[in-house]
């Protein structure tokens, strides 16, 4: 266990039990259930293979035995940094049996982040693949690893070089250790929060499996389910909402498809007749254009999930009239916890205009002003929240908790919404310093931290600007010490510094100096009032 970490406090912990929110079972468990009743079944379909379920149960045994042999033990961390693949399943899978915290990478991930996670975590192995998208995580891990002492084993899918083959461990015949108990952390994931660099979040097999196996009963999931995965699968609405998690718990398939463009999405989808999958709003009207230009019918689909960022009525009325045998299904939440969900037989007007209501009977929702005092329905506040699979804190973060949950245990989301009268959720924005890149979530504050260390930087700020694809991109305003500086030496600059592609800015304003409210802090809505001004006087 780790410092400040504070499970549900007894009573409610036992109240969640007692209500049939918390089974007491684990993803080991939920995996054996599922091999014993479908093992013969497809469970997942990827680039080089596809696997039954008791093929992928084989491979995890595999995997496990692999780690075991290398030293890796019960609440040990593991770096895992996977393209959408099945040997990513398998090997989260053998760390649950391990009892091992897989903690969640993104493929865009790169020196910055991942060393973050390696040393915050005292990580002890990296799982990578050898290139993907044609970067070569091989030079990344040599560059971590040289400044990480607790890593002692990277593992790569595909030609390992120097490191240890995924596929070729040694697998000693030796008996595993007991599995892990279901109020056991499971994993680490990552926040999308606004402050400094990523927070990880702690979740046990008790509260993460409840946001599982409710939203694929909420999503109507069965053994016919075909789901295909086009966002990375790390995501939490990739992995439980339902995800692939609440696929393979119901015994369906998942298609692991490593790339979202329609020319590559579009005939998986035709191909596996798949019935199911989550876009995040960018990618909508790219896909509906692709289908239009191919006069491409897909009968088999019957859902299409969007969220991880705003989703615009015009654009669901879009999806609405442009797949009529497709039910839409907008989805809102975080990875701290609380899901919200449009049910898949509300009236239009619902799907249309709102993201839903919460999975649980007993998810606490709070909407306040900037007082912490509550509104009522149909007034925008800050949402707060507590509930049988919402966090109590962030793993090693005790500054940051006494700020982002409060005194009674609500998570300070940082999302301005508006509940109405029938429970429904409608989000108006962030309250938090953070620009939803198409669904990527940019920490300002990270990224202003990076910019300060350039010598020639003397002050910055980076704030949202509106973009007709992504919703939002960044634009960095810079107060430079020296007139000379150019925004590409910036740029080459965060590169170099090992920030993930999507959190460089898209833009750079230099500026004698940065606006200031009254009390002397940035006026970052003069900022974005800025921008969104000079763009909408560049486009006339």
């Amino acid at each position: 266990m780790f410092e400040d970490w504070k499970p549900w406090p007894a009573a409610e912990a036992q109240r969640y039990r007692d209500k049939g929110y918390w089974i007491g079972q684990t993803f080991n468990d939920m995996l054996a259930h599922v091999v014993q009743q479908h093992a013969q079944r497809t469970a997942l379909v990827s680039e080089h293979c596809r696997w039954t379920y008791a093929q992928l149960q084989a491979q995890v045994e595999r995997y496990a035995l692999g780690f075991h042999a290398l030293g890796i033990r019960a609440q040990d961390k593991v770096v895992v940094q996977l393209p959408n693949c099945a040997e990513l399943v398998a090997v989260v899978f053998a760390l649950f049996r391990l009892g091992a915290l897989p903690v969640f990478a993104l493929p865009p991930h790169r020196q910055f982040e991942i060393g973050h996670f390696c040393r915050h975590t005292e990580a002890v192995a990296y799982v990578i693949a050898d290139v993907f998208a044609g970067y070569d995580y091989r030079q990344l891990a040599r560059t971590v690893q040289a400044s990480v002492s607790s890593l002692q084993h990277v593992l790569v899918l595909g030609d390992a070089q120097e490191f240890i083959d995924l596929n070729q461990m040694a697998m000693p015949d030796t008996p595993l250790p007991a599995a892990p108990q279901s109020d056991a952390l499971a994993f680490l994931q990552l926040s999308g929060g606004s402050t400094g660099t990523p927070k990880l979040i702690p979740r046990t097999h008790d509260d993460y499996l409840y946001s599982v196996l409710a939203s694929a009963r909420i999503c109507a999931l069965s053994a016919d389910s075909v789901y295909m995965n086009v966002i990375p699968a790390a995501h939490n609405f990739a992995m439980s909402s339902p995800g692939w998690l609440g696929v393979l718990s119901q015994g369906g398939t998942v298609v692991m498809c490593p790339n979202p463009s329609p020319d590559v999405a579009l005939p998986w989808m035709q191909r596996e007749k798949v019935t199911m999958t989550a876009l995040v709003p960018p990618l909508v009207p790219v896909w509906l254009d692709a289908m239009e230009r191919q006069a491409m019918d897909l009968p088999d689909w019957r859902v299409l999930q969007v969220g991880g960022a705003a989703f615009g009525y015009a654009m669901a009325e879009r999806v609405v009239h442009a797949l009529p045998h497709t039910v839409l299904q907008q989805v809102f939440g975080m990875a701290e916890g609380l899901v919200c969900y449009t049910r898949l037989d509300d009236p239009l007007e619902v799907i249309l205009n709102t993201q839903g209501s919460p999975i649980s009977p007993d998810d606490e929702v709070r909407i306040v002003d900037d007082e912490d005092r509550p509104l009522s329905d149909g007034q925008a506040g800050h949402l707060q929240t507590r509930g049988p699979y919402t966090i109590r804190a962030y793993y090693k973060a005790a500054e940051h908790n006494a700020q982002a949950f409060t005194h009674d245990g609500f998570y300070r989301t940082g999302d301005i919404v508006k509940r109405r009268p029938d429970g429904n959720v409608c989000v108006e924005g962030r309250a938090k310093d953070q620009i939803n890149r198409g669904g990527e979530k940019v920490s300002a504050e990270e990224v202003e931290h990076q910019l300060r260390q350039h010598g020639a930087v003397l002050d910055c700020a980076i704030v949202a600007m509106p973009d007709v694809h992504l919703g939002e991109k960044s634009c960095a305003f810079v107060v430079r010490r020296d007139d000379t500086l150019r925004a590409i030496e910036l740029t080459r600059f965060l590169r170099e510094q090992g920030l993930a592609a999507y959190k460089i800015p898209d833009r750079i304003e230099f500026i004698a100096q940065l606006p200031k409210t009254p009390v002397g802090k940035v006026s970052k809505k003069q900022l974005r009032q800025a921008i969104s001004e000079r763009l909408q006087a560049l486009s006339q």
